[in-house]
């Protein structure tokens, strides 16, 4: 009596085996039709493959290029809001040696203050600093820093009365924030 295992496998080799050879004819074949196509399609698509992957690194360093541009300017700016900002505590004593009311011998003093003061405003203008104009504005928590709060009839509620220190911006960015004095009701 044969034993139904070894049936089995022989009736499974058959199978793979048939498997296999029908494989091999496919693949004999596969060349000739490969062949049968044209053969500049082949060097087509390797020039677009090629092309493709030039043009994703050409775009690529462009992104590359501008992220570096960007990142030069930004450190630029920084360098330049960081030398202004050294700056405006100079501003600051000059503007309060202006206040100061002018006495004996005080007018060659004072005239040569606002000679220093000018240049110094000459100077901020050129590289793009601008002060902020805050007395009489509303408060905007944005560009001012409340010190005091003070009822006055004169003055609408939450109306900048009085400017303790000015602010100034480099373009669109806020250097340092005007202190000032809001009315309240």
């Amino acid at each position: 009596m044969a034993n139904p295992v070894d049936e089995n496998d022989d009736n499974q080799r058959s199978t793979t085996a048939e498997v296999f050879d029908d494989s091999a004819e496919m693949s004999a074949e596969a060349p000739s039709d490969s062949a049968a196509l044209d053969p500049t399609a082949e060097l087509r698509r390797e020039k677009d493959a090629i092309q493709d992957r030039l043009l994703r690194l050409a775009a690529e360093f462009d992104n590359y290029r501008k992220r570096v541009d960007r990142d030069r300017r930004d450190q630029a700016d920084a360098a330049v809001a960081s030398a202004v900002e050294d700056l405006l505590p100079i501003i600051d004593n000059l503007e309060r040696a202006l206040e100061v009311s002018a006495g004996s011998g005080g007018d060659s003093y004072r005239q040569g203050v606002e000679l220093i003061y000018r240049q110094m405003l000459e100077l901020l203008r050129r590289r793009g600093v601008t002060p902020l104009d805050s007395v009489g504005t509303d408060f905007d928590p944005q560009v001012h820093q409340a010190v005091a709060h003070e009822a006055s009839p004169d003055h609408r509620e939450g109306e900048v009365m009085e400017e303790l220190r000015r602010g100034y911006k480099l373009g669109d960015r806020l250097l340092r924030p005007a202190m000032v004095k809001v009315a309240k009701a």
